[in-house]
């Protein structure tokens, strides 16, 4: 009996000492400790394994709460188009970020994880999210105000879904049309792009002023972390190819590209992508010198450099050639966390063959794994690491397709306007007996959002988007006896025959996507310019061009009475029919030269061989005319 007893005992006195043990005390989870304090306490206490887990962003498709629990996952995210099923709700996105951060919770530390998101003009992936102008309409607006606004209501409609990190905004300074992502970047002006960083503060939040320059900062449970990109210099191929040599010497780099990076940094961005594209041959993945040597150690970034999706594999060509040394070359050159979307445990077995060997310092490891986590615990995912569903109601509210409807009114750049100042066409009137609207743009949502919507390359048609086409806005707009006829294509016959008091004409490029948008001629695709000549040949038409750069139109401005660049404008096509109708007055001003022919390209404002179409910030204005009602 005695023997039970001191058994009893010794069993009772072991689980006290595994219960002190478990009670553990741990500053990181001690919300009177600081930042600093929390994010040296977990490196300490973290394994090689748990640190390279925390230096992985996979994508959704090939992830699991498991999954995450077994590698200690950092980051999940969705690649362009990638959703959890087709027209997902806000409360389907939010379970499967949750049950994604389920997985990351029950690792021995608790590290939980972020979710990542291409929401580059509104929260472009979502069913029934509000689509805003891309970057190339905002740059024309010349409002940084209006810009943070869209940030913030951005911010609002990606947190309506569970999602905290955006990669937004693109910075590039684009200095040739023919890239594929021009659209994305706000203009060739290297001043207005640095001005359009204001977005920033509408995503992150207003950054206190006794922050230290260069420390990430962010507000609260209805911001998300920004993502400034392409670091740097995306925007100055060679030709506009993507993803290829911008060829400038180190005094044009910081002159041209790299201005929005000083702004972003001190207004508080969290992360930094690095571009695919070299700089003078150099691949920016491996580029030590501007990522550690020029971003941390001289402009002070104390946020976390993310690489670009699959980035790494392309420091070799062909992609994937030699993934070790795409790794040692990545890491070393300073990026912490890395976009490796299926081939994880490739990237976790040669980083920890890469430290273990020696290769690589276990103190780049710690600067990584510090800057992550000094994120992670500034927005405050740790005490609230689950989605907040009270915030569903934001997606798509009328107050943001409001928003989105003035930022396209105000993108409209007026290039013509009649033959001369006493023979104008704008603003069109409202009341007249019939109306002929055409072209392949004018009643398709898909078009009028551009790539990046829905899917990666975005869509065509009217049934996965919610909004207004340029059509619908226009029927919303006249009288309502004015008949209002849309033929795509008509023949010339048709257009003379029918009686139209004038006609509009909604035309442009087809959606792309990076460097599926690349393009040397920029012309745009068939009937556009057959439908224009058979339109405004034959009686007084408004052309209205859909497109995300300057495109070729100088053999037709002749024939075209009036003359409209409406950029990709998104969901809220009622903002086109404001201007048009004289609602509200023409403002926008060209972000980006109009060329003449593409031969002149690259042709950049201060250039010696200038001689464009429409200059760097033409752009034509008309006032408001209430009640315009006759011909």
């Amino acid at each position: 009996m005695a023997k039970i007893s001191i058994l009893l005992v010794g069993l009772w006195l072991l689980g006290s000492w595994t219960g002190l043990l478990d009670a553990e005390y741990m500053e990181y989870k001690d919300p009177k400790r600081s930042i600093d304090t929390w994010v040296e306490d977990l490196i300490s206490r973290m394994t090689l394994e748990e640190k390279i887990g925390q230096m992985l962003q996979i994508e959704r498709k090939y992830a699991s709460a498991d999954l995450l629990k077994k590698y200690f996952i950092g980051s999940v995210m969705s690649e362009g188009g990638s959703i959890p099923a087709p027209q997902a709700s806000a409360e389907t996105w939010i379970n499967m970020v949750n049950e994604f951060q389920k997985g990351s919770l029950s690792t021995r530390l608790g590290i939980p994880t972020f979710y990542g998101i291409d929401a580059v003009h509104g929260h472009n992936t979502v069913y029934k999210a509000t689509i805003f102008p891309h970057n190339i309409g905002l740059g024309a607006t010349r409002e940084p105000q209006l810009v943070k606004k869209i940030g913030a209501a951005t911010a609002l409609e990606v947190r309506a879904t569970g999602i905290q990190y955006v990669y937004a905004p693109c910075i590039a300074v684009c200095r040739d049309p023919r890239w594929g992502r021009c659209y994305e970047s706000y203009s060739e002006d290297p001043k207005l792009v640095q001005a359009m960083t204001e977005i920033i503060p509408g995503l992150q939040g207003d950054i206190p002023d006794n922050l230290p320059k260069g420390v990430p900062f962010i507000s609260g449970k209805e911001k998300v972390l920004a993502c400034a990109k392409h670091y740097v210099g995306d925007g100055g191929t060679i030709n506009g190819i993507d993803e290829n040599n911008t060829v400038i010497d180190r005094d044009g780099l910081m002159r041209i590209h790299m201005p929005g990076y000083f702004s972003s940094i001190s207004k508080g961005v969290a992360t930094i992508m690095v571009s695919y594209s070299s700089w003078n041959g150099v691949k920016l993945h491996a580029h030590h010198d501007l990522i550690t040597g020029f971003l941390k150690n001289t402009l002070h970034f104390k946020g976390f450099v993310i690489s670009d999706f699959e980035g790494i594999d392309r420091i070799t060509s062909p992609p994937h050639a030699n993934i070790t040394y795409s790794i040692e070359a990545g890491v070393s050159a300073g990026i912490d966390m890395f976009m490796v979307p299926k081939l994880y445990i490739e990237f976790i077995d040669d980083l920890t063959m890469l430290v273990k060997n020696k290769y690589i310092p276990m103190s780049r490891i710690d600067d990584a794994v510090r800057r992550i986590l000094w994120v992670k615990f500034m927005m405050g995912i740790f005490e609230n690491p689950f989605a907040d569903y009270s915030l569903v109601r934001y997606l798509g509210i009328q107050d943001h397709r409001q928003l989105a409807r003035e930022a396209v009114r105000k993108s409209m750049v007026l290039l013509k306007n009649g033959e001369s100042a006493d023979k104008l066409l704008l603003p069109l009137p409202k009341k007249v007996p019939k109306i002929l609207v055409a072209g392949s743009h004018a009643d398709n949502l898909g078009y009028q959002c551009g790539g990046w919507t829905i899917e990666w390359q975005g869509v065509s048609g009217n049934n996965l988007l919610k909004g207004t086409t340029i059509l619908r806005a226009v029927k919303n707009t006249v009288d309502p006896e004015t008949r209002v006829v849309y033929k795509e294509n008509p023949d010339v016959e048709f257009v003379k025959s029918n009686g139209f008091s004038y006609a509009i004409v909604v035309v442009g490029e087809h959606p792309y996507a990076e460097m599926h948008g690349d393009n040397m001629n920029l012309t745009i695709p068939d009937p556009g310019y057959e439908t224009i000549t058979n339109v405004c040949g034959a009686i007084k038409c408004v052309v209205i061009i859909i497109s995300g750069r300057p495109v070729v139109i100088e053999p037709y401005v002749g024939l075209i009475d009036a003359l409209v660049a409406a950029w990709l404008p998104g969901s809220e096509g009622q903002g086109v029919a404001d201007v048009l109708f004289g609602d509200y007055g023409f403002t926008g001003k060209l972000p980006r030269t109009w060329f003449k022919t593409v031969d002149q390209l690259p042709m950049n404002v201060g250039d010696p061989h200038y001689d464009p179409l429409f200059p760097f910030g033409f752009g034509l204005f008309t006032k408001p005319t209430k009640g315009f009602y006759s011909a």
